[in-house]
């Protein structure tokens, strides 16, 4: 690291309090909080093949997935933060409580890079990628064949 870049980066407790920032207006569904803590070219990778999967760029993809996990009824509850200058890592638990559907309930890592006091990017790592594609694809179901071929 050189001197101006030293000069520039956060205190790990810095870095983990706007994780903490983020988990605390996920878990009250306020995207604005969610859209305080993100620079506006944010990147978030998710994980699977299911309908929210693939990277989002920007905040406005980023917070269109959150409003997505908030309609789906994911919820996420932090277990353990750890960060460093420029990194944050978290382990949480997600589950889903959705009725008559299949649900998930697993634990994940995320490794966020923070900027400027921002994150910059976020790379969601699944400890059970398949029971979150099946929850997934039974909160979004494709339309008919012949419908989507119109559209």
């Amino acid at each position: 690291m050189t001197l101006s870049t030293a000069a520039l980066a956060a205190s790990p407790e810095d870095n983990m309090k706007i994780v903490q920032d983020f988990f605390a207006a996920y878990g009250a569904e306020d995207l604005d909080g969610i859209a305080k803590v993100m620079d506006q070219h944010v990147r978030w990778h998710i994980p699977g093949r299911h309908p929210l999967s693939g990277t989002k760029n920007g905040r406005e993809e980023v917070l269109a997935f959150f409003a997505q996990l908030g309609a789906a009824g994911f919820k996420a509850e932090p277990i353990y933060f750890g960060a460093d200058d420029t990194h944050v890592v978290d382990i949480h638990r997600g589950w889903s409580n959705a009725e008559g559907k299949p649900n998930v309930d697993t634990l994940l890592a995320l490794l966020y890079r923070i900027e400027n006091g921002k994150i910059v990017e976020a790379t969601n790592l699944s400890a059970d990628q398949d029971a979150a594609n099946t929850f997934f694809w039974s909160q979004y179901q494709l339309a008919p064949v012949p419908q989507r071929l119109a559209d």
